[in-house]
């Protein structure tokens, strides 16, 4: 279809090009023309409001703070330096965790580009432009800029290879770097007008396009990570020059054709024959919005069809209820299908990002509701969890169940996901509308203003909306209009499908409904084959929709073959996913039973209650905000001292999962037991379960060594664990003090190990030491063996011993760390 481009395919915000792209590029395209976020404005007292203004007051000022204190400028000023003197003196291992850390600079500024299109702000500006002065005296003068190999030419980073590209494939992230840097400097160049980061970035892809291909002298690599391919696209439209999309289309084309061929990084086999979702879930991802871009500006459909046999396989198979995907920690990975496992669920926020990123193509290339459907599903509730409500809290998973291990966390090491939430949140309302020839899509709801052209036509129109807590929704045309059709979504929680598969059903009985009026009487209209209530008239300015959706609790069971949900209920209102969270139940919320037929209650809690002091002062559009609880009458189950099992009525309070771990860590659940054969009953109190326990060394998750919880085989993650990782080559210890003296002869540890991908294995070796009378450690005597065997019980009976405090020492190996499921005694 021809049509003209006046978009840039930016990964996650479509912005204006340049008139002289638009001319270039008039044949080639999306069929769907986003509205771009500039165009939308959205008030500040409001859901999504709230979350702009903390990207802009705290996540970005955070990133650009973090990007300071933990070296990510100084990176690029020792390479500065080292192109004049090439000392090579610098330890790039010791001064620069990761190959790719650069991009944090670049995404931080890609973020704050986009903020600066909203809020104009010359102090910002001028930082960014500071920033990008250090930047550009790093850039080699054939335009490679790469500051891990820079540093130090002799001794680049362990992950960047000898010379250039040779480790592309698998760990050295140049071409991811590249990505991200033509994001933000294409980001920076529409916000400012300057060309400074436009300039930096065309000529390191000027170098790539030179240096990496498929011809005679050149590295023929494709990216390891992908995102270079979207990325490219994007310059593609920006600056009209073709070389850089047949970049893009090379980086596809010979995936699975390379050296290295593996489901890890999705090049076991060519794109176009893949059909599942394999491999790290960001790289995936990533790559298939590429494929989405290419096909676009080229046509290519064999593209199309491929990603489309992949988000079936998806969907059906592989999507959380939470709309996150990556099932293991093991390769940050997609696992098999069905497996989704609760309490290990990657979810990371970057996947959640990229599966955003995914099915916003998919909808520009085939205008149907389904693929917003699990969009809006994973922006309520597997992105937004990854960021707290007032941007300064991130996690990098996003799990479904938790113990007490998953705590919030200010910044990472390894800093992808806070970095990618600072671009993707004020690109949120680039997302609302789209425009077809005579029609105008709403494909979300909320609070906003905006301005675009619908059938050659300006026309403004704004949202007014309490979404995603009420289901009242009023469109009205502020200015201009003319004869086009308006398609609103019918979301498919309100169709009676949570996701556009048979992965989840609603269990209750009921059916949801909707109304819509057109100036207050009822309109012909109806739901069309793409998904979307189309009213077609002549607006004019006053006319106003007002959209009904009934929003209701609803409860969903997961598909029998999802192993990890069955016999539970996972309960919903709206887009948002709900769950138990500890502060707000007075009880073991691993106990619960919900009752076979639930009635819910709704509540409301205010937001102070999720925002820590030092932000509520800067946050001053949060005041007076609520969020919708739910209750709802259950038990809970539980043996006594006796091993009788008892049973309790309790109130269960559910927050939006979004919410969670804003108060402090300790247990939550998304999938809550129905079904007998699905509850947990906590057992009798043991031994160990009442010890103190102490440890050499702070660990994660301690308490989780005496919760009475041992893993089914060796590769379980549903239960949490303990370890500690990053040390290695060390002798380490955790201490039981008993509550009293008592008479001990046997003990069983059950060593965490997630080997080959992770970074444990079972301990070289492990003893044992009780407290005399003296108090002084001394080990038990006559122990029969101390096994390290991975999955396994690994039992060591002694000759008994009448003590205080027993003491686990382990020997960890020189080269991988250790860890601990369980550790029990008798």
């Amino acid at each position: 279809m021809r049509h003209s481009i006046i978009v840039t395919l930016a990964a996650a915000t479509l912005l204006a090009a340049p008139a002289q792209a638009q001319k270039k590029n008039a044949a080639a395209g999306y069929p769907i023309t986003p509205v771009p976020f500039t165009q939308v404005k959205v008030p500040a007292q409001s859901f999504w409001g709230q979350r702009l203004e903390a990207s802009r007051k705290i996540t970005i000022p955070l990133a650009f703070s973090k990007c300071e204190s933990e070296g990510r400028y100084k990176n690029f000023e020792r390479a500065a330096q080292n192109m004049k003197t090439h000392a090579n003196n610098v330890d790039v291992n010791k001064v620069m965790p990761y190959s790719f850390d650069d991009t944090d600079p670049y995404k931080t500024i890609e973020g704050a580009s986009y903020i600066l299109q909203t809020f104009p702000d010359n102090k910002l500006k001028g930082y960014i432009d500071s920033v990008l002065n250090i930047i550009a005296l790093a850039q080699e003068p054939d335009g490679y800029l790469y500051t891990a190999r820079t540093q130090n030419y002799t001794h680049p980073h362990s992950w960047a290879g000898k010379t250039r590209w040779s480790k592309e494939e698998d760990l050295s992230h140049e071409l991811y770097n590249l990505g991200h840097m033509v994001e933000g400097a294409v980001a920076h160049w529409q916000a400012t007008g300057s060309r400074k980061f436009l300039d930096i970035a065309c000529r390191y892809a000027d170098c790539v396009v030179k240096e990496v291909g498929p011809g005679k002298g050149q590295a023929c690599v494709v990216p390891g990570h992908q995102i270079a391919e979207m990325a490219l696209c994007r310059l593609y439209l920006a600056t009209g020059n073709k070389k850089y999309l047949d970049e893009a289309k090379f980086f596809l084309d010979y995936r699975g054709k390379t050296s290295i061929k593996q489901e890890y990084s999705q090049s076991h086999k060519p794109v176009v024959e893949q059909d599942e979702a394999v491999g790290h879930a960001v790289r995936a991802a990533y790559m298939y919005a590429g494929m989405a871009d290419v096909a676009a500006l080229t046509g290519d459909s064999a593209y199309i069809h491929a990603i489309d046999r992949i988000w079936d396989n998806i969907v059906t198979k592989k999507l959380y209820i939470t709309g996150g995907i990556g099932a293991t920690a093991s390769g940050e990975a997609f696992g098999p299908n069905y497996y989704l496992p609760n309490m290990s669920a990657y979810c990371e926020t970057c996947a959640a990002i990229g599966n955003v990123y995914v099915n916003y193509r998919l909808f520009l290339l085939h205008g149907e509701s389904k693929y917003y459907d699990v969009l809006e599903r994973s922006l309520y509730n597997g992105l937004i969890s990854g960021v707290s409500l007032d941007g300064g809290g991130f996690f990098y998973p996003n799990p479904l169940e938790s113990m007490g291990q998953h705590q919030r966390q200010p910044w990472f090491g390894c800093a992808c996901c806070p970095s990618n939430i600072c671009r993707f949140i004020p690109s949120l309302p680039g997302y609302v509308y789209a425009v077809k020839d005579n029609n105008l899509y709403v494909n979300l709801f909320l609070a906003n203003t905006a301005t675009m052209k619908v059938g050659g036509k300006s026309v403004t129109v704004s949202q007014q909306t309490a979404y995603p807590y009420n289901g009242d929704i009023t469109v009205s045309v502020v200015k201009g209009g003319g004869a086009f059709g308006m398609k609103i979504r019918v979301p498919g929680w309100l169709k009676n499908q949570p996701v556009p598969s048979n992965l989840y059903s609603y269990s209750d009985t009921k059916r949801l409904g909707y109304k819509v009026l057109v100036n207050g009487k009822a309109v012909e209209g109806k739901v069309t084959a793409d998904g979307y209530y189309t009213i077609s008239r002549k607006w004019k300015k006053g006319d106003k929709v007002q959209v009904h959706f009934d929003m209701e609790p609803r409860t969903v069971r997961a598909n029998n073959k999802v192993e990890a949900d069955r016999g539970m209920i996972e309960v919903e209102r709206g887009p948002l996913v709900y769950c138990a969270e500890w502060p707000d139940n007075n009880f073991d919320i691993k106990e619960v039973l919900v009752n076979q037929n639930p009635s819910f209650k709704l509540g409301t809690k205010t937001l102070d209650a999720f925002i820590p002091e030092a932000s509520k002062a800067k946050l001053v559009d949060w005041r007076g905000q609520t969020l919708t609880t739910l209750t709802t009458d259950a038990q809970t189950l539980a043996f006594d001292k006796a091993g009788k099992l008892t049973t309790k009525d309790v109130t269960l309070t559910l927050i939006p999962y979004y919410a969670w771990a804003h108060r402090g860590g300790g247990d939550m659940k998304v999938w809550l037991a129905q079904d007998l054969k699905a509850t947990n009953p906590s057992q009798p109190a043991t031994l160990a379960s009442q010890s103190k326990i102490e440890s050499s060394m702070r660990l994660p998750s301690l308490q989780s060594i005496n919760d009475r919880l041992v893993p089914k085989d060796a590769t379980d993650r549903s239960i949490p664990y303990t370890h500690w990782w990053p040390k290695n080559n060390t002798t380490e210890w955790i201490s039981y003090t008993f509550p009293e003296a008592a008479t001990v002869q046997s003990s069983t540890v059950y060593w965490f190990d997630d080997q080959p991908w992770g970074g444990c294995s079972v301990p070289d070796s492990w003893k044992l030491y009780y407290k005399d009378t003296q108090g002084q450690w001394q080990p038990v005597e006559d122990a029969d063996a101390y096994p390290v065997e991975k999955g396994a019980a690994c039992t060591v009976n002694f000759k008994p011993v009448k003590t205080t405090a027993l003491k686990l020492e382990v020997k960890i190996n020189e080269r991988l760390s250790a860890g601990v499921f369980e550790w029990s005694v008798k």
